[in-house]
C-alpha cells in the first residue's frame, strides 16, 4: 500500500487548523463570560446600594438579616422569584407574554459590548459604538408593549403603550445629545470619545464642554430607566403594576433585571461620554507618582481603569437612586411635555451651537 505524503500533510493541516479554531473560538468566551458576571455582580451591587440608600433617606434600617449588612438579600430575593409558579394569563397571547421580558433583558445587555471599561477593555470597538447603544436600546420598549399586550389586562396594555410614549419621547434628546458629543470628539466610537477627553485633562471632559447637553441626558436618561419621577409606566396608583401585573416568578424578576441593567448601562455611558471614562485627569494628581512606579501598565493599569470607571458610573447612580425618593411622580401629560416641548429644543439648539462651533474651529 503506497501512501501519499502530500495527502497526510494536508489531512494534518486541516485538522490542526480545525483544532486552532476551536481553541479560538473558546477563548472568546472568557471575555464574554466574564462581562456578564461582571454586569451580574454590579446589579447586585445597586439593588443593595439602592436600599440601604433609601432606608438612610427614610431614617429607617435596611436590610441586614441575609449575609453581613444584607449584601446577600438581592441573592435571596432572585432566588425565591426562580422557585415561586409561573403563571400565566388563561386568554392572552401566550408567545408575546414569554417573550417580552426576554426582548427587554438582551436588548439591554447588548448594549455592553461597546461599553470600553479601560484601555483596550471593550468587547467590541466599532466606529458607530454610541449610535449602536441608541438603535439596540430602542429595542427594550418593544418587549414592555408585547408583554401589556399578551396580558390580556387593560391595565398591563396602558402600562405598555406608556413605555413606547415615554422610550420615543426622551429617545430623541438623547440622540441628539449623543450626536453633538460624536461631533465634539469626531467620532462616534465609545474609545474615540474617552481618548478626545483625555487630551485635555480634567477640563477636557464634555461635562465642561457640553454642561447642557449633560443635563438634558442626565434628565432622559432618567426617563428612559423609568425611574422616579418618571415611572409613569408602571404607577401603583393608576396602573396596578403597569405592564409587569400579570407576570409572577422568574419572568416578574425580569423586568426588574432589565431596570438595573439599563441603569446601570446608562450610568456607564455617562461616564464615557461627560467624565472622561477610565481617566483619572484630577489636577495635580498623577496616579504613577502616587503609587510611586514609572508607568501605568498591565494588570495594575487595567484595574485601575476600571475602577476609576465604575467609580464614576456609581456616582451616577447615587444622584438617580436619591432622585427617587426627593422628587414626587409626575402626570402623563407632564412628563410628555417636557420630553416634546422642552427638552427637544434645547438640545436641537445645543446640537446647532455644537455644530457652529466645529465649523467656525474649521
Amino acid at each position: 500500500m503506497i501512501i501519499d505524503t502530500t495527502e497526510v500533510q494536508t489531512i494534518n493541516s486541516f485538522s490542526t487548523s480545525e483544532f486552532f479554531k476551536e481553541v479560538y473560538g473558546l477563548i472568546w468566551i472568557v471575555p464574554i463570560l466574564t462581562l456578564i458576571l461582571g454586569i451580574t455582580i454590579g446589579v447586585l451591587v445597586i439593588v443593595w446600594l439602592e436600599r440601604e440608600i433609601s432606608a438612610a433617606i427614610q431614617q429607617r434600617i435596611g436590610p441586614e438579616y441575609a449575609g453581613p449588612l444584607g449584601i446577600l438579600q438581592a441573592i435571596a430575593d432572585g432566588t425565591k422569584l426562580l422557585f415561586k409558579e409561573d403563571l400565566l394569563p388563561s386568554r392572552g397571547d401566550i408567545r408575546l407574554f414569554s417573550v417580552g421580558p426576554s426582548i427587554a433583558v438582551i436588548s439591554i445587555l447588548l448594549s455592553y459590548l461597546v461599553i470600553p471599561f479601560g484601555y483596550r477593555l471593550v468587547l467590541a470597538d466599532l466606529s458607530i459604538g454610541v449610535f449602536l447603544w441608541i438603535a439596540i436600546s430602542s429595542i427594550a420598549p418593544i418587549g414592555l408593549l408585547m408583554s401589556g399586550y399578551g396580558s390580556n389586562n387593560k391595565y398591563s396594555f396602558l402600562g405598555g403603550l406608556r413605555a413606547a410614549a415615554q422610550s420615543i419621547s426622551y429617545e430623541i434628546p438623547l440622540t441628539l445629545c449623543v450626536l453633538s458629543i460624536s461631533l465634539l470628539s469626531n467620532s462616534s466610537s465609545t474609545v474615540d470619545i474617552v481618548e478626545a477627553q483625555s487630551k485635555y485633562g480634567f477640563w477636557g471632559w464634555n461635562l465642561w464642554r457640553q454642561p447642557i447637553g449633560f443635563i438634558v441626558f442626565l434628565i432622559s436618561s432618567l426617563a428612559e430607566c423609568e425611574r422616579l419621577p418618571f415611572d409613569l409606566p408602571e404607577a401603583e396608583e393608576e396602573l396596578v403594576a403597569g405592564y409587569q401585573t400579570e407576570y409572577s416568578g422568574i419572568k416578574y424578576g425580569l423586568f426588574y433585571l432589565a431596570s438595573y441593567l439599563n441603569l446601570l448601562v446608562s450610568s456607564l455611558f455617562v461616564t464615557v461620554l461627560y467624565l472622561g471614562g477610565w481617566n483619572l485627569s484630577i489636577p495635580y494628581i498623577s496616579i504613577p507618582e502616587l503609587f510611586g512606579i514609572k508607568k501605568i501598565a498591565g494588570i495594575f493599569g487595567m484595574t485601575m481603569g476600571i475602577l476609576i470607571t465604575l467609580i464614576k458610573a456609581y456616582l451616577f447612580l447615587f444622584i438617580s437612586i436619591t432622585t427617587r425618593w426627593t422628587l414626587p411622580r409626575m402626570r402623563m401629560d407632564q412628563l410628555l411635555n417636557l420630553g416634546w416641548k422642552f427638552l427637544l429644543p434645547i438640545s436641537l439648539g445645543n446640537l446647532l451651537l455644537t455644530t457652529s462651533s466645529q465649523l467656525v474651529s474649521l
